[in-house]
């Protein structure tokens, strides 16, 4: 079977006061097609951050920009370009063929004091291309169901700090 070759559809969501970059891997399928970062409805993404900052869940792009934006919070993922094995959006199903350029980002936004990764992959990803490190947060992926949406958002709080 032929491997689709993806480029990154998202610039970074950044702002000049932002002071933690949130990283994923890569856009999941239904991302892509809602044009937007953690769009699949059972990502627990935007119910996490509502949660740490007891506010109610941001629905529109225009709202969840918003939101990152008061709360000082940069979004964007470790790659900007990989193949996909098949039609799945699981992180095993990813070739890296190029990485998101993070270090460029960082110099640009001296304010970011935080890098935080919601996958396992994004974090191996920024070690092994810019020996950068990073925090690990629980991925709010619906496939993470080792913890409830609970248990997430208060070690997502925790780190955040």
């Amino acid at each position: 079977m032929e491997k689709s070759i993806f480029k990154h559809p998202f610039k970074p969501i950044i702002f000049k006061d932002s002071k933690i970059l949130i990283l994923g891997t890569f856009p999941s399928l239904k991302s892509f097609e809602n044009n937007f970062y953690y769009s699949h409805p059972k990502n627990q993404f935007w119910d996490i951050l509502a949660i740490i900052f007891n506010e109610k869940k941001p629905s529109t792009i225009d709202e969840k920009i918003e939101f990152l934006k008061r709360h000082k919070i940069a979004l964007w993922d470790s790659i900007c370009k990989a193949k996909r094995k098949n039609q799945n959006s699981r992180d095993d199903n990813l070739e890296v063929i190029e990485p998101c350029d993070i270090p460029k980002l960082l110099k640009k936004y001296p304010n970011i004091k935080k890098i935080a990764t919601t996958s396992r992959l994004a974090e191996r990803i920024l070690k092994k291309h810019f020996n950068l490190n990073s925090i690990y947060l629980p991925s709010p992926s619906p496939l993470n169901a080792r913890l409830n949406l609970q248990q997430k958002a208060k070690i997502w709080k925790k780190l955040l700090q």
